[in-house]
């Protein structure tokens, strides 16, 4: 009992000799941005659990100012609440502010920090962010896979018509999952030529086991980890986090590799793909083939990792959202259906190079992006050396959070802030750094061109073939669920109906 007693008396003192010593190291940081009391040792997380996070950090924003510390564990914390701030951290600090933080998933999940998403900034980040830029989202790939996106969107159609009975009477029908397996395939078609929703789908005991993984994941990271701030917790492995992150890897590790074999015993073959029909894999290996050291198969699973991940949920939520925004507010509803009548006319569907013409369905993306971006709080940044943001200073290895949906509501910027006003992207021109779905700077999203394409013609088809009502008389609920992309808490029912006067392009489907 007294060697117990004693390890305790130490540890505690370790620990407050520890905060003491960081106390004392940050008070050299003389003008810090306002600040909550905090709590020793856990400093503000227990903040973090009277809400979505982008909630509680909006609240907490509107008493202590738009630029505000916080301190998760030992991790200082800067958070963003004003889009004039935003300008500066991606123009005066862009490169300072291009680190991630080196989180618990990144060491599991993201093989060991080697995807273009958690990759410190360098070489590596640089090459694979060219790499998936040149093989997936330049003009010239996302134009060679047009007909794959158009082909998914006319599946999800079939879909919705389920008999004759289509066009006479409004059918009640689940719009999650068929809006998932429209982005799921296309990104799984873009990186690896396979298809996992459908009827056609080769191997289906393959394709329930990718898309279980990929939806533990989003369950699993789509709470903060204590212990990725507090270090004891991480030694203990608090809640059995590092355990379920294992189990993620070894699964999500034994399917990709699977894959990516079957793809180089293709390329091996006689039928090695040329020209437009290379995936992502395919350009990856190539690659191996040149610098095996460098391009390794980690690197490869953790990059089509990443790619999954982001290409999937955040385009199938913003459809989701855009439709039940859309239900509620049946006047936007019909004018953009007037627009693309008008534009398309009622002879054919609508295609992929029709947005030009269908500015109405552009800001209705807009809106809907402005209202519920899929990613809240931006992948949050890391400050690699000492700088100053709004005139404070800001320690090298704070964790900096900037909150888009708190600024995308800001009622300074946006004339009611709170209401579906499609129209008012038609009023302005360049948003700058008020509109930030996909993020700033050198580590924004790449692939914004391909999400505003999938979500548009998907949104449009929709529009076009259907009429649409509630389920009742009561609104569609807005609250939101758990989860890295904020996605509706009850998934989206509704009942539509094939609409006559496109029955004669629809029956050809």
């Amino acid at each position: 009992m007294d060697e117990t007693h004693l390890f305790i008396t130490f540890f505690l003192s370790l620990v407050s000799l520890i905060f003491v010593f960081k106390l004392f190291v940050h008070k050299k940081n003389i003008n810090v941005a306002p600040s909550p009391l905090s709590i020793p040792i856990i400093g503000h997380l227990h903040l973090m659990k009277n809400g979505p996070i982008y909630r509680v950090l909006k609240h907490l924003s509107s008493k202590y100012g738009p630029i505000m510390t916080l301190r998760f564990g030992s991790r200082p914390v800067l958070v963003i609440t004003s889009a004039s701030l935003v300008e500066e951290c991606f123009t005066k600090n862009d490169v300072v502010l291009a680190n991630r933080p080196l989180l618990m998933s990144g060491k599991y999940l993201d093989y060991k920090y080697t995807t273009v998403s958690s990759a410190p900034y360098g070489q590596l980040w640089r090459d694979l962010r060219r790499v998936m830029t040149l093989e997936l989202f330049s003009t010239t790939r996302l134009k060679s896979y047009m007909s794959v996106r158009e082909d998914e969107v006319r599946s999800m159609i079939k879909t919705l018509i389920m008999s004759k009975d289509s066009f006479q009477n409004f059918e009640k029908v689940e719009m999650r999952p068929r809006i998932q397996a429209v982005s799921f395939n296309i990104t799984m078609i873009m990186v690896a030529n396979k298809r996992y929703f459908g009827t056609d789908v080769e191997d289906f005991e393959e394709a329930d086991n990718f898309k279980k993984v990929i939806t533990n994941v989003f369950e699993t990271c789509g709470a903060s980890n204590p212990g990725d701030f507090i270090s004891v917790l991480r030694w203990i492995d608090f809640q059995g986090y590092k355990k379920r992150l294992l189990k993620l890897h070894h699964e999500w590790d034994s399917l990709s590799q699977n894959l990516i074999e079957e793809i180089k015993s293709r390329r091996s073959g006689s039928c090695s793909p040329k020209g437009e029909d290379k995936t992502f894999i395919d350009s990856m290996l190539s690659l191996q083939e040149s610098d095996p050291q460098y391009y390794t198969d980690e690197v490869i699973k953790g990059n089509l990792f990443t790619l999954l991940l982001a290409g999937t949920d955040t385009s199938s939520v913003t459809i989701e959202w855009a439709m039940s925004l859309l239900l509620n507010h049946p006047d936007v509803l019909e004018k953009a259906r007037i627009e693309i009548d008008k534009y398309i006319g009622q002879e054919r569907l609508v295609q992929e190079t029709d947005p030009p013409n269908l500015p109405y369905i552009q800001c209705i993306v807009n809106e809907t992006l402005r209202l519920y971006p899929a990613a809240p709080i931006l992948v949050p940044h890391e400050a690699s050396e000492d700088c100053t943001i709004g005139g404070f200073d800001v320690a090298r290895g704070t964790m900096v959070l900037i909150n888009a949906w708190a600024i995308h509501r800001d009622p300074t910027i946006w004339d009611d802030s709170l209401s579906f006003k499609p129209e008012r992207f038609e009023e302005i021109g360049n948003e700058g750094y008020k509109f930030i779905p996909f993020g700033m700077g050198r580590r924004q999203c790449p692939g914004s061109g391909l999400a505003y394409r999938v979500v548009g013609l998907t949104l449009a088809s929709l529009i076009q073939c259907f009429e649409w009502k509630r389920v009742g008389e009561e609104l569609v609920s807005f609250s939101e669920g758990k989860g890295i992309t904020m996605p509706k808490e009850v998934p989206l029912e509704a009942r539509c109906r094939a609409r006559k006067s496109m029955s004669h392009v629809l029956v050809e489907l």
